[in-house]
């Protein structure tokens, strides 16, 4: 693997299936997973009814024990849009985290109280995730009311949507005064890939430092399910190529609602070695996320 690896252990004790786990760090000291969610038992956190899948318990233990034996130190957790509007389960697992190592993005209403917005910035929550592809999200309709919510604290508009369907979306959202961090390489259309309306102004707003996208969830937009499809490629270089400072890289962990084969760390990992060129994947695991989370 092309990537350089830390000469000391990093692991904190989750390497235990690690034969050798100094050996098996491919990312850098300080590397950010910036998309990943955990899942609890329905007893303990609802389910909202009009959710698009079910997910199976997925744990912070679990998590670790998948990707720290990657070198990933940092983390952000995502609210998925099985919970609604209760952040019960995320507030509890940011709340226990090590302090500085994890970082939040939450889901915000335009009637979501003040209260919870700063209850929530208080525990590291740095974003508000606008989810148009699955049942239970917030609106794009209700974007600009959102937006206004979260200038202030200096939050970012998360986007899960597919870029070609609205491909002006993420500069409406960027002209309204905040960061917008686009999802899954822009979930773009498989026809399309890199050259579709949506990806061409993302990557023209990436040019401009007025977009950021997550390099994430590649079996989302692969017609095999596949982390290492080598259709995704394209796209991500294109992405690449117009600002390596604005991309961050994400697990998609426990890949919810994907009913293909599991997705391995190690299969993540080198899909991200195939996507970013060694000389950017510094900048993309730990300087890029580094400024998007935690320098406010």
């Amino acid at each position: 693997m092309p990537m350089n690896s830390p000469s000391f252990n990093r692991c904190a004790g989750n390497c235990d299936a690690v034969e050798n786990p100094a050996e098996q760090y491919l990312f850098p000291e300080n590397s950010c997973d910036t998309h990943f969610h955990v899942f609890g038992r329905s007893d303990d956190f609802p389910l909202i009814a009009e959710r698009a899948y079910t997910p199976a318990v997925a744990s912070m233990d679990d998590y670790w024990k998948a990707f720290r034996p990657l070198g990933v130190d940092r983390c952000v957790l995502v609210q998925p849009s099985v919970y609604g509007r209760d952040h019960g389960l995320l507030k509890q697992t940011l709340r226990h985290a090590e302090a500085g190592r994890m970082r939040g993005v939450a889901v915000i209403y335009e009637d979501t109280p003040d209260t919870e917005i700063e209850a929530l910035h208080a525990l590291g929550v740095r974003g508000a995730r606008c989810n148009a592809l699955f049942s239970g999200g917030v609106s794009v309709s209700s974007l600009r009311a959102v937006a206004d919510r979260i200038r202030g604290l200096g939050w970012h508009v998360q986007l899960l949507v597919n870029v070609d369907e609205d491909p002006g979306l993420a500069q409406r959202v960027a002209d309204m005064g905040v960061a917008v961090v686009v999802d899954h390489f822009g979930h773009p259309s498989r026809q399309l890939g890199a050259g579709g309306p949506g990806s061409r102004n993302l990557q023209a707003l990436m040019k401009e430092g007025r977009a950021w996208v997550k390099f994430s969830g590649a079996y989302r937009i692969s017609a095999t399910a596949s982390a290492v499809d080598p259709a995704v490629v394209p796209i991500a270089h294109a992405l690449v190529q117009a600002n390596p400072h604005r991309i961050v890289w994400g697990s998609d962990w426990p890949h919810p609602g994907i009913k293909a084969r599991s997705n391995s760390a190690g299969e993540l990992a080198q899909a991200l070695v195939d996507w970013v060129p060694e000389e950017y994947r510094h900048t993309v695991l730990v300087d890029n996320p580094a400024r998007l989370y935690w320098s406010h």
